[in-house]
């Protein structure tokens, strides 16, 4: 940070600096508190941590960013979530912590004071220091500066002994260096290691999923801690052409057994889909989509078993996913990641869903065509694909809090490439974790049940047959690193979701 104290300059004087200055990344004077001149680049990067433990947390997070991007500071990359016991005063509630990312043209006072108006706009009151608060705004980093005023210290000073505030930092960051900003904010840290020795010093990972600090996903009325267990998704079809149980849930009241059924074997959630998404499957409107959705959820939503279980809609429209969402699904699942509708990642933000970003190339009528089927090297390009799909929909304001991700077994994928994931899931993840370690730490989905590559390998041509192989699929995805699996058949796939997870915490 440049810092120079005020005279009163000629005009040849400051004509002279601000010619110096041009061509370098500094272009801009700005007063400063103190009687200084505050210099720094017409647009840059910033870091900003965010927490709240008064009030709904996670609808102060909501307008806080909104807010954020209406004042002139652009999010384009977002923490996970926290919840987290206090720190220094600790009778009070717990937090949700996270942090963002992004550029504005602000100078870090003007920054300071406009971060000090939303935090005043939301109710925050000078109360007790590190007391109950609404939302608090801290600016961790600004651009390549360091700054030091009597009102402002950046890097924050108390980074590197806040796990809530280092948590979600490092989720901003890629484990490659990404640019020369990113190594500055590396070159700040108080361990020659960089901002990961830092993480590491504090307890790192291991620290996440303890007592004082859960990573989770907000969805319906719970804030989920996914690492506990793997939940499962159970799939019904209301179309008549699905590979597997087409033309079975065309009645509600077929529909309505089948969920009793199915949370009475141990589902957590229940995948409605209305639009056949198996290959060479024709496209229905979305309407006729909504024909055939609507009624089931006005009958499922007032079921006393689906009290705390959840509701996924399957579609690609965007049209859909909202009058479903405000019939009372929770999530939105898209096969597509938001490629068969341009509106619906910015429908997906707005509704402040979880939304399943999915792989595929092309439509279902395209996906197994030859040059959808073309792979150097399966999971890298998948994991690169999914990142550009999840990237688009933060850049629409789908925080990563709210991602799920999935890479798309037996879309534009053939059976030695489904193999290949199966069995790459930690490569897919350390892949995205290049760019993102926040995205890299987001619940994976996988869905191999009953899928014609299984019937392929065990010479199993009747979906109905797959169960078997369905099992050992979804036991390889779990212990690979999958946290929700969608199955067709609850009970026994449950028996392996069980004894999964019982490997993975004794492992822990």
């Amino acid at each position: 940070m440049l810092l120079f104290k005020r005279v009163m300059p000629t005009k040849q004087v400051l004509s002279n600096a601000i010619k110096h200055l041009r061509g370098s990344s500094f272009c801009f004077l700005h007063s400063a508190p103190d009687g200084y001149v505050e210099v720094h680049s017409e647009e840059q990067e910033v870091v900003i941590a965010l927490g709240s433990n008064v009030g709904n947390r996670l609808q102060n997070f909501n307008q806080a960013l909104q807010l954020m991007n209406k004042s002139g500071i652009n999010i384009s990359r977002h923490g996970c979530l926290y919840e987290t016991a206090p720190a220094y005063v600790t009778d009070q509630p717990h937090f949700l912590n996270s942090a963002v990312r992004g550029v504005t043209k602000y100078g870090p006072h003007e920054l300071l004071r406009v971060l000090k108006k939303i935090e005043k706009d939301m109710g925050r009151t000078n109360g007790i220091r590190y007391g109950p608060r609404p939302i608090d705004l801290d600016i961790l980093f600004y651009g390549k500066f360091k700054i030091h005023s009597d009102i402002l210290a950046v890097p924050h000073e108390r980074i590197w002994e806040r796990p809530f505030v280092m948590a979600p930092l490092m989720d901003l960051l890629g484990s490659d260096t990404e640019n020369d900003t990113v190594a500055l904010w590396h070159s700040l840290s108080k361990h020659s290691g960089g901002l990961f020795k830092s993480w590491e010093k504090l307890g790192g990972d291991n620290l996440i999923g303890k007592d004082g600090m859960k990573r989770v996903i907000p969805i319906g009325n719970q804030l989920l801690d996914w690492s506990q267990r793997t939940s499962v998704m159970g799939i019904i079809n209301l179309t008549p052409d699905s590979f597997s149980d087409g033309g079975k849930f065309q009645s509600i009241d077929s529909v309505v057994s089948q969920v009793r059924l199915m949370i009475s074997e141990g589902a957590d959630i229940i995948d409605f889909g209305a639009q056949s998404t198996r290959p060479m499957a024709s496209r229905i409107s979305p309407q006729e989509e909504l024909d055939r959705l609507v009624p089931v959820l006005e009958a499922v939503v007032k079921m006393p078993e689906m009290n705390e279980k959840l509701i996924s809609v399957d579609t690609f429209y965007s049209e859909v996913a909202l009058e479903a969402v405000n019939k009372g699904a929770h999530l939105v699942n898209d096969v597509s990641g938001g490629q068969l509708d341009p509106n619906m990642t910015k429908v997906v933000a707005d509704l402040e869903v979880p939304y399943a970003v999915m792989h595929m190339r092309g439509n279902p009528t395209t996906m197994q065509n030859s040059e959808n089927l073309h792979y150097d090297d399966v999971c890298k390009q998948v994991a690169s694909e999914l990142y550009s799909r999840v990237k688009d929909a933060e850049l629409s304001g789908v925080p990563a809090w709210r991602i799920i991700i999935d890479p798309g077994i037996g879309f534009s994928k053939n059976k030695e490439h489904n193999l290949e994931i199966l069995m790459g899931l930690p490569t897919i993840q350390a892949e995205i974790a290049r760019k993102s370690m926040g995205i890299s730490h987001a619940p994976m989905l996988i869905g191999p049940s009953r899928k014609r590559f299984l019937g392929d390998i065990c010479n199993r041509p009747a979906a109905t047959e797959r169960d078997p192989a369905t099992i050992a699929s979804v036991t390889a995805g779990i212990l690979g690193g999958a946290n929700i699996v969608r199955v067709h058949n609850i009970r026994d796939n449950l028996d392996a979701v069980k004894l999964c997870d019982a490997m993975l915490r004794q492992k822990r």
